[in-house]
């Protein structure tokens, strides 16, 4: 599996206290420009083994969603040492991804 599912009692330990850089994918399942970005970030994440890869349902784990703002999904956010650095909503093309990481 290239992503894990982050949930409010994961958080801390799997992308606050990364080593890596974390790209959290904050998703619904009945949320179509979110099943299309979903493969272009896996790919991502199974290309730069730099990158953890974490996927948040927000109808499971809306406390996290509105820690993060989120409004719209897909919202991708970039953590970096446990500090978010960059965000981008809808879909984005796989070279707008990358270059959220590389902010």
């Amino acid at each position: 599996m290239s992503y894990v599912n982050i949930t409010k009692a994961n958080y801390d330990e799997l992308v606050k206290n990364s080593e890596k850089t974390v790209l959290l994918d904050f998703w619904a399942p009945w949320c179509g420009p979110c099943r299309m970005v979903a493969p272009i970030v896996e790919e991502i994440a199974e290309e730069r083994e730099d990158i953890l890869l974490g996927k948040v349902n927000v109808d499971e784990e809306m406390e996290l969603a509105m820690q993060f703002g989120v409004a719209s999904i897909p919202t991708l956010v970039v953590i970096k040492n446990g500090q978010p650095t960059a965000q981008a909503v809808g879909y984005r093309p796989k070279a707008d991804i990358e270059k959220l990481l590389d902010k």
